[in-house]
């Protein structure tokens, strides 16, 4: 069972972050490095998300973004998708229930219209499960890309134009964000990848204009709840001015 715990007070550190990205890098080399299938570091990567996932209400993390699978993964070979999207339905009808009984919002963002109708409305099913929760709002990116999620919101926005409901002139930057699949939700304050790869590989592009980004060497299964909390208070000593001179 989760055990999501009221968050502590950060004792003579700096503000901790309240919106945590991650790009969870690394599964399949886990596994080769070992001599195992590409698969089985997929497996214990989805294992490592609950450690994750039940250390952030103690270190104060409000919300929570995963970047499960991006627009470009459709490019590895055919079994290995095939097992991914099967982990993913194990892992919505394993953990569903936990998350919604510990008080867990869960949201899925990127283009569904790829996925196989079953899996489509397992997702749907778990978002209105949860959408009654706050103590943890939790987002999978599934068939996540940011210029694709941006060309969407931009389309939509056209359209809007074109049947009259909005002038060109009014459209804003909170205009496009209203649109995005991130609506509603705050800006991540901290993006982390693992696996050493010093890239965001199209993670939340309008979203990650002043996030602050750690890079750290470890795979994702190798990725511990101690390290993920030293990331977390490392955030404390960074200084954001957001373009301003620090005063």
């Amino acid at each position: 069972m989760y055990e999501l715990k009221a968050s502590p007070e950060p004792a003579g550190e700096g503000p901790r972050p309240a919106h945590v990205a991650i790009i969870m890098d690394g599964n399949g080399r886990w596994a080769e490095s070992r001599g195992l299938p590409r698969l089985a570091g997929h497996k214990r990567g989805a294992d490592r998300v609950r450690e994750i996932v039940e250390s952030c209400p103690e270190l104060g993390i409000t919300h929570l973004t995963l970047f499960a699978f991006s627009t470009e993964n459709w490019k590895r070979p055919a079994a290995e998708v095939q097992g991914l999207f099967r982990l993913f339905r194990r892992y919505i009808k394993k953990e569903g229930a936990r998350l919604v009984a510990e008080g867990a919002k869960v949201r899925f963002i990127g283009g569904r219209e790829r996925l196989e109708a079953d899996l489509q409305a397992l997702m749907g099913g778990l978002e209105a499960q949860t959408v009654g929760n706050d103590r943890l709002h939790l987002t999978v990116a599934i068939n996540y890309g940011g210029r694709d999620e941006i060309l969407r919101a931009t389309r939509r926005i056209a359209e809007a134009v074109r049947a009259g409901r909005m002038a060109a002139e009014d459209v804003t930057p909170e205009t496009i964000e209203a649109h995005l699949d991130t609506a509603g939700l705050p800006d991540p304050d901290l993006i982390l990848r693992t696996s050493g790869e010093f890239r965001v590989s199209g993670f939340l592009p309008w979203q990650s204009a002043y996030s602050e980004f750690a890079f750290v060497d470890a795979r994702w299964p190798d990725f511990t709840a101690e390290m993920f909390a030293a990331q977390v208070r490392g955030f404390g000593r960074r200084e954001r001015r957001f373009g301003a001179v620090a005063g």
